[in-house]
């Protein structure tokens, strides 16, 4: 395999000059879309047409890229040859096609990134190369936090175009919490009326004494979902929404106070939660709560066609619960033996509830604590173990374990690091990530349906923290999840490195504002906001 062209995740095979010496394209290229590669034609037309300021007409000639659907490769598979004309990307599906593309365009020179042609009337130059290439993972995620801080939509849109550069196909949509519920629900106006806005917000980790005494919030209408889950299948990307129940909810309970224990907190009094940390107001386990919140997923499932709808089921306190009579008639009623066995009959509800539409319930490891029905899913997240428990008791799991790939732990041991949180995780170190544990079977690591990078926002308060803090470990996150690497041990992180100088001139060119190999730019820096580092390395569980 060869590793000249610079491909970021790396491909599986890549041989050079096998057919011809290349190719370049001009005013003649022509585009011709094969049955069922209409829309990824239209994609490649929009992004090379905009950097290249070629029409890439449809239709046949001699100077022409071809792109159809070979049902033998692999569903996400494809295969890419340059070196003479026809230029050809053929895909087991029009996703694989898709991912071609994104190939194609990373052998063009980072200029291809760009949104207008920085030289009209230029050649474009092809290499020669053959290329056959197919994902190791189906699920390789991105989790976006848009709660704590909210990213308008057109900061969505983009990242999901950095996740297709990417070739990462699940867009993890974290949209409610405490401190913000950020998608419109109907039939709840009070959701976005009053949930969706905090009146100031904690600047740095929670122990910090500083804050920002302005409003902050926002939220997407229905249409705006719309638009975002459209955009995102154009880029063969699912969007997995997420709601969270029982606990980081304070924000609903604001809107809705009849949501929380009424019977132990003046529940009226709660606002939108402005600080950082797992708040102790969490959902009363009633039938106006069930029904509530089936209101809810009903509105979601009209909005997110995805097999997946994840409902949380992390960081729940069950201090309101032991106080609660209503929590302790309803355990009394169910013959539970104790508040963990509440919240999983509580999650328990939703996974058969979502089943019965055809969904599937996928949650944080805690779901696993009391049972968990069958079909449902596990994202693990406090190591590796829950996911292992998981995979073993028949249930698929994604594996992103936060000691591993959270992305809003620091990059390095400086004192420059913006807002220093947790461990930390230098770009080696997420390359060195694998996802399947070793401990499991043949059998029971087939349930690992894939990897996901999480990226929290409590810390982050702008776009462009949030770059800084995702890339560019999220391109050496990428190649774990896309590309067939060795154990970590063996990676050759070296190789990895010199593809990323070139890798770095595609991200200046999409306007990423990634930490440099050098450490943070002056403006990225944060003095004077107090994080919470974590020192020594993190405990590989």
């Amino acid at each position: 395999m060869s590793v000249e062209f610079g491909f970021v995740p790396q491909v599986r095979s890549a041989v050079a000059g096998a057919t011809g010496s290349g190719v370049r394209l001009g005013p003649a290229t022509r585009l011709v879309a094969g049955a069922g590669t209409e829309g990824v034609a239209r994609r490649l037309r929009a992004t090379l047409g905009a950097a290249t300021g070629l029409a890439f007409a449809q239709g046949d000639g001699p100077e022409r890229i071809e792109l159809a659907i070979d049902p033998a490769l692999p569903a996400e598979g494809y295969r890419l040859g340059t070196g003479e004309y026809p230029v050809r990307i053929r895909g087991g599906s029009a996703a694989g096609v898709f991912w071609g593309t994104q190939t194609l365009r990373q052998l063009l020179g980072p200029d291809a990134f760009r949104q207008a042609p920085l030289r009209p009337g230029r050649d474009w130059e092809l290499p020669a190369v053959d290329v056959a290439d197919a994902p190791r993972f189906r699920w390789r995620g991105l989790m976006l936090d848009v709660a704590r801080h909210f990213m308008p939509k057109d900061g969505v849109l983009r990242y999901l175009d950095l996740m297709a550069a990417h070739k990462l196909n699940v867009f993890h949509f974290h949209l409610t919490d405490d401190q913000g519920w950020r998608i419109e629900i109907q039939r709840y106006p009070k959701l976005t009326e009053t949930g969706a806005w905090r009146s100031r917000t904690k600047f740095g980790h929670r122990a910090s004494p500083l804050w920002d005494d302005k409003p902050h919030g926002g939220f997407y209408t229905q249409d705006d979902i719309r638009e975002i889950v459209a955009y995102a299948a154009e880029r063969h990307i699912t969007v997995v929404p997420e709601i969270d129940v029982p606990g980081h909810s304070q924000a609903a309970v604001a809107a809705y106070p009849e949501l929380g224990n009424t019977d132990v907190v003046d529940t009226a009094a709660l606002g939108v939660w402005d600080t950082w940390g797992i708040s102790p107001n969490v959902l009363a386990p009633t039938e106006n709560t069930l029904r509530f919140y089936e209101g809810v997923f009903e509105e979601l499932l009209d909005l997110f066609p995805s097999e997946f709808i994840h409902v949380g089921g992390d960081e729940c306190p069950k201090e309101q619960w032991r106080r609660s009579a209503t929590a302790k008639a309803r355990m009394a009623d169910l013959g539970l033996a104790n508040e963990d066995a509440l919240q999983a009959w509580f999650i328990g509800h939703f996974s058969t509830w979502l089943a019965a539409r055809g969904r599937r319930l996928i949650g944080w490891d805690e779901i696993l604590e009391g049972g968990l029905a069958p079909g449902a899913a596990v994202s693990s997240w406090r190591g590796y173990q829950g996911g292992i428990a998981a995979a073993r008791a028949g249930h698929d799991v994604v594996m992103c374990p936060e000691q591993h790939v959270y992305l809003d732990h620091r990059q390095h041991g400086g004192a420059d690091e913006p807002v220093p949180i947790g461990f930390v995780r230098t770009l080696e170190d997420v390359y060195r990530f694998e996802p399947v544990p070793p401990e499991l079977t043949a059998a029971e690591a087939g349930r690992v349906l894939g990897t996901q990078a999480n990226v929290w926002t409590e810390v982050m308060e702008s776009p462009a923290r949030v770059d800084y803090q995702a890339f560019p470990r999220l391109a050496a996150f990428a190649e774990v999840a896309w590309s067939a690497l060795p154990a970590p041990a063996d990676r050759d992180f070296t190789a990895f490195e010199h593809r990323m100088t070139g890798h770095y001139a595609r991200l200046d060119a999409l306007g990423v504002g990634y930490r440099p190999p050098t450490g943070p730019r002056p403006w990225q820096r944060r003095p004077g906001v107090p994080g919470r580092p974590i020192e020594g390395p993190p405990p590989n569980k």
